[in-house]
């Protein structure tokens, strides 16, 4: 197995086509093809399974390029250190629910790391995404809360992928509203008051249950029921229809606007905000920079 190879293969994942992985790579098709081959054979799994409308990544596939994009990760870097040369684009992908203090951070990271060359990713998913995009290391990070409600689900998929939750805070219950909304002004909030009111989600594609809901109370019966897929949708229709969404609390009037607020809400519930990260992978250089920057970003809010 050389580092080549594991360019290859990783190249093939990303473009989704040999041919297409091929004119990145300057090489020709069959030569391609054969090294991913004797790769295969030699390290005895299929990374890709042939179909009639391409190649498509195996289970055992996605766990061996997680472990082949670490690897080329940290020979990048050795070279940067010690040859001094700038290396290959740096990459680092977080993967998290709706908060705006993740984008804060990666905005950090980005200032922090200061180079002219990187490829980074940050991904607000559905929260059954986050797990597996950790869990394939596609990912290195991942941000999700838990409650009394979904702990059991969700720390038995954690614990199944092979990933451990760290907790970095924990948040009461609000709410977001518009400004312009009756509720805006209150010090505080009770469920009851919110049922006239249109109640704002994020939706979860297939695993949309109760236990991967982004809002706590997800069981609460609500008359007025709204699923969205982004958080920019989410905060116009929060001002349009003077609808609400169940939150954290931590926001950021330069990424959300002036025209949204936060109200305590009256009810019984934490939030356990933190990281989720796989058992198997070290944390990288730019990880740190980005757990750091979570880490006093929430603290300044909390």
């Amino acid at each position: 197995m050389t580092l080549q190879q594991l360019k290859y293969v990783t190249t093939v994942a990303q473009t989704g086509t040999i041919s297409d992985a091929a004119k990145k790579l300057f090489i020709s098709q069959p030569s391609l093809t054969k090294a991913v081959r004797e790769l295969e054979k030699e390290m005895e799994i299929t990374i890709f399974e042939r179909t009639n409308r391409g190649i498509v990544i195996s289970k055992e596939g996605e766990t061996f390029l997680g472990y082949a994009r670490q690897v080329l990760e940290q020979a990048a870097l050795l070279e940067e250190t010690y040859k001094k040369k700038a290396g290959r684009k740096q990459e680092f992908c977080v993967s998290t629910q709706h908060y705006s203090f993740a984008v804060n951070a990666f905005v950090e990271l980005i200032e922090q790391y200061g180079s002219e060359k990187y490829d980074f990713c940050l991904r607000e998913t559905q929260t059954y995404e986050i797990i597996e995009d950790v869990a394939q290391m596609k990912s290195e990070i991942g941000i999700l809360y838990l409650n009394d409600f979904n702990r059991t689900v969700l720390e038995k998929l954690i614990k199944e992928h092979d990933l451990v939750f760290t907790e970095l805070f924990v948040a009461k219950p609000h709410i977001f509203v518009s400004t312009k909304n009756p509720l805006a002004g209150k010090k505080s909030v009770t469920i009851e008051e919110l049922e006239p009111y249109p109640y704002l989600s994020f939706e979860q594609g297939e695993h949309n249950s109760f236990y991967f809901s982004e809002e706590i109370f997800s069981t609460v019966d609500r008359p007025k029921n709204i699923r969205v897929r982004d958080r920019a949708t989410l905060f116009n229709l929060l001002i349009g229809l003077n609808g609400y969404t169940v939150c954290s609390g931590v926001i950021d009037e330069e990424l959300n606007g002036e025209n949204i607020v936060a109200v305590p809400l009256e009810a019984q519930g934490d939030m356990h905000i933190g990281t989720v990260t796989h058992k198997k992978v070290l944390p990288s250089r730019l990880g740190a920079i980005y757990r750091d920057a979570l880490v006093r970003y929430t603290q300044n809010k909390i």
